[in-house]
């Protein structure tokens, strides 16, 4: 497990970052702290979560994830071990006030994810998605001053485009306040918008990349096949999450497309999941990839990624996929 520097910060993360959205969902206590177990015997320190987590969760559940989360470090007494982020913006009630990037609401949302991690700071704070209803000015403002009131040492935002990231760094330059330090935006061999702006941006500006959906949502594995029905308890059946999966991906040119690769690396006895996490960590500018399980065995496997280094012809035989899928003809598919 490499271990890689975040952006132009001094913190160190491994290359792996362990993805929280399955607990308290997909996954029971027992099974996620098997899965973190997993991870933490795999060299991997770096955990990343959100408020709003599990996926696909329904009000009574939100926030369940952070407590798995807080309820293993605590009881493996990891805290000064683990690099732990968490993110707000989703909502986590009903009313008008409970959700966004408001100064109320980030300060009520950082105090909610402290109290159900049990600790007093969280490594990096997230923003998970924009919220064109607030200025960026007091979103950056508020952040800010939990930089400096110690309950969150490095920020960060995800799902950002170019634009709205360039303009988040430019005030807090212009104001002199903490700024974003990384990008957390979704990537992999079936979607690789962030090449066009995000990544020469990142580069640009020295801010780290935590990619996530590197399996697409496990769709990489190439366990779905063409004209099957979704499958009860997958991330494309979760109240709310599964529409938007498969909208992303259970398309018949993205069917068509893993069953090519599939059949490609059959015949080279490399596992297509593993294929998938290697191709992102070798990107230039992707500091660490995202990845999840609802089961430890699932981790296991996908993890010996990080020693697999796809030869040329592998290489382009991956490359090639995107340049031949379809482009959306709604662009928020690419936001959400």
């Amino acid at each position: 497990m490499k271990i890689k520097r975040l952006g132009r910060t001094g913190l160190k993360v491994s290359e792996i970052c362990l993805g929280t959205m399955t607990f308290g969902n997909q996954a029971d206590e027992k099974t996620s702290f098997e899965i973190m177990d997993t991870a933490w015997e795999g060299g991997v320190f770096f955990i990343d979560t959100a408020d709003v987590y599990p996926l696909g969760a329904t009000p009574e559940l939100r926030g369940r994830t952070e407590e798995f989360v807080g309820n293993w470090i605590k009881e493996r007494k990891r805290r000064d071990k683990v690099v732990l982020a968490t993110k707000c913006r989703g909502a986590m009630g009903e009313g008008p006030n409970e959700s966004g990037l408001s100064r109320k609401y980030i300060m009520q949302a950082i105090d909610a994810s402290l109290l159900r991690l049990k600790t007093d700071y969280v490594d990096l704070y997230q923003v998970h998605s924009p919220d064109p209803e607030t200025p960026i000015e007091e979103t950056m403002d508020a952040l800010n001053d939990l930089v400096k009131a110690g309950k969150v040492r490095y920020l960060g935002c995800s799902n950002y485009q170019a634009y709205q990231l360039s303009k988040a760094l430019w005030v807090s330059d212009k104001k002199g306040l903490a700024r974003f330090e990384c990008d957390q935006p979704r990537y992999n061999i079936l979607y690789r918008e962030i090449e066009n702006e995000i990544l020469p941006l990142c580069r640009e500006e020295g801010l780290g990349v935590i990619s996530y959906n590197p399996l697409a949502g496990g769709f990489l594995t190439g366990r779905y096949q063409p004209g099957q029905e979704v499958q009860e308890g997958s991330r494309f059946s979760l109240y709310q999450a599964g529409k938007m999966y498969q909208n992303r991906y259970w398309q018949e040119a993205q069917f068509m497309a893993v069953e090519q690769l599939r059949q490609f690396f059959d015949a080279r006895k490399r596992s297509l999941s593993q294929v998938a996490l290697a191709w992102v960590l070798a990107q230039p500018g992707i500091t660490s990839a995202i990845l999840g399980a609802s089961r430890p065995e699932q981790l296991k496997e996908t993890l010996t990624a990080v020693d697999l280094k796809l030869e040329p012809e592998e290489m382009e035989a991956a490359n090639d996929v995107w340049y031949n899928l379809p482009r959306s003809k709604d662009p928020t598919i690419a936001l959400r």
